[in-house]
């Protein structure tokens, strides 16, 4: 993977340093999955969760992206599914919700970068 394009995946939230040790330096499989990343079905399905107020749909959609984000190395968006987990997991919907924007904001982010690049 080229510096350029390595330095445009971590500014979108993709710490490709990190990412590449999970994948044992193996740039082809990394880039595999973070496309499939960008063509998984669970971000759109924690949407129309959130906007159903379905909280079993929501810990099961946003547990699944906080682990497919973890093994990417994405930070922020790792961080923001584990507050939005805790809430739920905790009765705290309203809150869990409330994350909603910041989510889609660094989730679009990813998924452009990821893309473009």
């Amino acid at each position: 993977m080229d510096k350029q394009r390595s330095e445009m995946l971590y500014e979108s939230g993709v710490d490709v340093n990190d990412a590449l040790a999970r994948f044992m330096g193996n740039e082809a499989l990394l880039e595999k999955f973070l496309l499939k990343f960008c063509s998984d079905k669970n971000y759109s399905e924690l949407k129309d969760a959130a906007l159903r107020r379905d909280v079993d749909g929501m810990i099961r959609t946003s547990h699944s992206l906080k682990g497919m984000c973890g093994n990417l190395s994405m930070p922020k968006l790792f961080g923001l599914f584990t507050d939005q987990l805790t809430a739920l997991r905790s009765g705290k919907t309203e809150d869990a919700l409330r994350l909603m924007p910041q989510i889609s904001e660094e989730y679009d982010k990813v998924v452009k970068s990821i893309k473009k690049s």
